[in-house]
């Protein structure tokens, strides 16, 4: 009778085999705790920093940092060098898929697409893996060996290989902290709305210089050999980004002598709305109609600007109105005071006020005076809804409106032939 017989427990390969799989699990649960201890402390700091994962709910920077933590521990567990296939297989793999899944994890956060951010993670499994099992030496100088000479320089396929992780790298990183600053912003005290922005807005652009310049060293890019190209280019690139650097400096400029703040109620040529929000290139209106005008800075700088709610919000609305001349004046002026009053967005302080304006061919015309705090609402409405309250009020008292008239006098009338001598 024949049995089947597993290797003993003491052998050597299953001993480091399962001490592999032991240090992953363990890192990995390690990394979850730790995680699950800093998740408060996080949601409280950036409540809303990044989108929430489907799974738990848990925010994803909190998989980030339970990503760290078990690469971290990964990485420091492969210095116990495994000298059997089986562990390091098994090390290599815990370690490539906390590595893929933390690339992964990055770049959803920093604001890249589905497919970028997968291929990212993908790249980052396999490096870890190659780098574990020890086989990143040849693959480096396969990619090293494949190359294409451009006059004096050496291009290779590990460089652009190296140059796509860095500026890949680099894009997340200033997206992240960008993200991170301006919800730390966001919390600050001291500040109002519209100095968080400018701040914010400062930072931005502050990281984005710095991103560039890093990107460059790293590259080891040489600019004193591009002197006179890049100074051709950079004429050209100045002439042709003259609108574009001049709207951002507008736009610098808007925020910090609030002239325009998200929130005021403008007009500009024929576009009425309030300001949506203020951006690098551009001034987002939103109408009456809901529709969304992007205005250039630079035209809110140069051109006439109406800002109803600069230093108040209160704006006085004029309502043209004709009362017929055999009409009771007084009491038409009454009721169009009346009807003012009745209205809910119309402000009791300053009070409604009636003016006559002339006495016109059809009629005797007034206007309406009335204030409103709200003019985002709209102004249109309002006037809607008093003349119909008028109109009412005038029919039910007897108030006529004028009607078109005209006097015709006959001088001579033509004589035909069967008129009376």
């Amino acid at each position: 009778m024949g049995f089947f017989v597993l290797p003993s427990l003491g052998d050597h390969a299953i001993q480091q085999a399962l001490a592999a799989a032991l240090i992953s699990i363990t890192s990995f649960t390690v990394a979850q705790l730790i995680a699950k201890r800093l998740a408060p402390p996080l949601r409280a700091r950036w409540p809303s920093s990044f989108p929430e994962q489907a799974e738990r709910g848990v925010p994803a920077i909190c998989a980030i940092v339970r990503w760290i933590m078990a690469l971290a521990l990964l990485a420091g567990a492969s210095a116990l060098r495994f000298d059997e296939l089986a562990a390091q297989l098994i090390l290599a793999v815990a370690t490539g898929f906390a590595a893929g899944l933390l690339v992964h994890r990055l770049a959803r956060s920093a604001g890249a697409i589905a497919p970028v951010a997968i291929a990212l993670g993908l790249l980052a499994f396999v490096g870890a893996m190659t780098g574990v099992l020890r086989g990143l030496e040849p693959l480096l100088e396969g990619l090293n060996a494949a190359s294409l000479t451009v006059g004096s320089r050496r291009i290779t396929l590990l460089g652009v290989l190296n140059g796509a992780v860095v500026i890949a790298l680099l894009f997340i990183g200033t997206r992240i902290a960008i993200r991170l600053i301006g919800r730390s912003i966001d919390q600050a005290g001291g500040l109002d709305r519209y100095q968080r922005v400018l701040i914010q807005k400062l930072v931005a652009v502050t990281f984005v210089v710095v991103a560039v310049l890093m990107g460059i060293d790293l590259l080891g890019i040489d600019l004193t050999a591009l002197a006179v190209f890049s100074g051709a280019f950079g004429l050209a690139v100045g002439f042709g980004l003259q609108k574009t650097f001049g709207n951002l400096l507008s736009g610098l400029i808007l925020l910090m002598d609030r002239s325009v703040k998200p929130g005021d109620v403008i007009v500009v040529g024929d576009t009425f709305g309030w300001v949506n929000k203020i951006g690098v290139r551009a001034v987002s209106v939103i109408t009456r109609d809901g529709k969304e005008h992007l205005i250039p800075n630079e035209l809110l700088m140069t051109e006439r600007v109406e800002n109803w709610s600069y230093s108040n919000r209160d704006v006085r609305i004029r309502i043209a109105l004709g009362v017929a001349y055999d009409s009771d004046l007084e009491l038409a002026e009454r009721l169009m005071i009346q009807a003012a009053t009745e209205c809910s967005r119309v402000l009791t302080s300053p009070s409604p006020n009636v003016w006559l304006r002339s006495f016109g061919e059809r009629g005797v015309e007034y206007d309406v005076l009335v204030w409103i705090s709200d003019p985002e609402q709209g102004v249109g409405n309002v006037q809607s809804d008093i003349l119909g309250r008028i109109w009412r009020l005038f029919r039910e008292h007897g108030i006529r409106l004028p009607l078109p008239q005209r006097d015709i006098h006959i001088k001579s009338w033509p004589r035909t032939d069967g008129d009376a001598v």
